[in-house]
């Protein structure tokens, strides 16, 4: 083929288009070479994920890890057995808080819950609680950050963005990767908790309202535009699009924008009716919370992650709490008892309601925030942050319920049995999906990138094994 200096570089790519065979053969290779996979690399034991991220730091100590110790040494300092905290969680010198909880055993598998979560004491033989998590992040921003990206400082790929990039989409039609917050309220981070760092665009999560008429942000056209002309409109704006993409075809912002509008017109037909309650039976409604106010909010979008699960969403986060809610450095009594009403109901239906549709076993659920709260009081009623040792829950998915893995002190200060970093959990996460951490990688600026940065190990405890 001769190449004629009237050619536009438009006209060269066309005429040579034949041989983008290749050019994707070599593509796979490559990728095959570096270890990079758009399928399991393990038996995968479940295929979506929903994930409840209790914002600002729920107290692992007045939910579902028991220390009596708090109540026998209530009002005295830390003793000398126990080394000295780190500076940011709490005052020196400050004492111990008691913690009255009511603790009961639930289910065949005697596991222990308070009696702040009712109804998620009920789904006990189906939970794994992780007791031994730790993290680096001491502050929200670090922590809210390394809960999501394995790293607390801003730059690399969300969670979702890499299962979205290692497993892709089962429906075309909708994101693969959906955020939800329980109010209008924006996370510590925002947007960044759920970005795609040096991913392709493409994979970030798309935020939704929640359930309302408008869940979806200009999802529905105007009143006086066909979808004849709006098709129109869209070649037209994707014309435009391609063209300057072929000039910078290093960014790929300008191609995620290229897709979410192609996403966005197929999400016209799809999504309008995936976010429609109303079909749902008054008995599912109130499984959720829906006819009480302090649950409503929450229940809704616990429901709507059912309803986007059973249409092939992979990944989906809920805030609860929007806004660091969670966080107590006083008054934790009001604070924790308020946000544990709203959020103990919906959390409960969506097991039960996953359990009978035959959806749990192949969806994982993961519960907690990006860390615990300390033994110490601050303000003389509330606790502060503790990345040291706090406490996670895991469901469906493969997950062996009915089971602690790991422990803390006798003060519920320092993870000290079977320690699960926020590495290991992702890890842990990625491997229920069937992905090695170890082998999904992302070439970038010439190294070969892991969602665990290097380090992090599959917890079998969680299946079992």
């Amino acid at each position: 083929m001769s190449i004629s200096p009237q050619h536009s570089r438009r006209q060269f790519l066309e005429s040579s288009g034949l041989g983008f065979g290749a050019i994707a053969m070599q593509w796979l290779l490559q990728r095959e070479s570096l270890g990079e996979t758009l399928v399991p690399t393990m038996k995968p034991f479940a295929k979506n994920v929903i994930w409840l991220f209790m914002e600002g730091g729920p107290s692992h100590l007045d939910l579902v890890d028991p220390k009596p110790l708090l109540n026998k040494l209530a009002g005295q300092p830390l003793p000398s057995s126990f080394k000295e905290p780190l500076t940011a969680m709490g005052e020196k010198g400050s004492p111990i808080l008691r913690a009255p909880r009511t603790w009961k055993q639930h289910g065949e598998s005697g596991m222990w819950a308070s009696e702040w979560i009712p109804h998620i004491a009920t789904c006990m033989d189906d939970i794994a609680v992780i007791r031994s998590c730790w993290t680096n992040g001491i502050n929200h921003s670090g922590g809210v950050c390394q809960m999501n990206t394995c790293i607390d400082v801003a730059g690399r790929p969300s969670l979702g963005a890499w299962v979205n990039y290692g497993l892709g989409t089962e429906n075309e039609d909708l994101p693969a990767f959906v955020v939800l917050c329980d109010n209008d309220g924006k996370p510590t981070n925002g947007s960044r908790n759920w970005g795609p760092g040096f991913l392709p665009a493409k994979y970030q999560g798309v935020r939704f309202n929640g359930a309302g008429k408008q869940p979806i942000e200009n999802l529905n056209s105007p009143p006086n535009l066909s979808r004849e002309r709006q098709q129109e409109k869209l070649s037209l704006l994707d014309r435009f699009n391609r063209d300057h993409a072929e000039r910078h075809s290093d960014q790929s912002e300008l191609e995620a924008r290229i897709r979410s509008y192609e996403l966005a017109f197929r999400m016209q037909v799809a999504a309008p009716e995936a976010v429609d309650l109303s079909t749902e039976t008054e008995a599912t409604k109130t499984l959720y919370g829906l006819d009480k106010k302090e649950t409503n909010a929450f229940g809704r979008n616990c429901l709507l992650a059912r309803r986007l699960v059973e249409r092939g969403v992979r990944f989906i986060q809920l805030y609860n709490g929007t806004g660091s809610k969670w966080d107590s450095h006083s008054a934790i009594e009001a604070n924790h008892s308020r946000l544990c009403k709203a959020m103990d109901l919906p959390v409960a239906g969506l097991l039960k309601d996953l359990k009978q549709r035959g959806l749990l076993d192949e969806t994982l659920v993961i519960w907690g925030g990006e860390f615990g709260r300390t033994p110490m009081s601050e303000k003389g009623d509330g606790r502060d942050h503790n990345p040291t040792g706090f406490s996670m829950w895991m469901a469906g998915g493969g997950v062996k319920g009915g089971q602690t893995i790991g422990a803390t002190d006798d003060l519920g200060l320092y993870a000290i049995e079977d320690k699960m970093h926020v590495r290991d959990i992702h890890a842990s996460i990625l491997g229920l999906l069937g992905l090695d951490n170890m082998q999904l990688t992302y070439e970038h600026n010439g190294r070969p990138e892991r969602p665990t940065i290097n380090e992090g190990d599959f917890n079998r405890k969680l299946i079992g094994a």
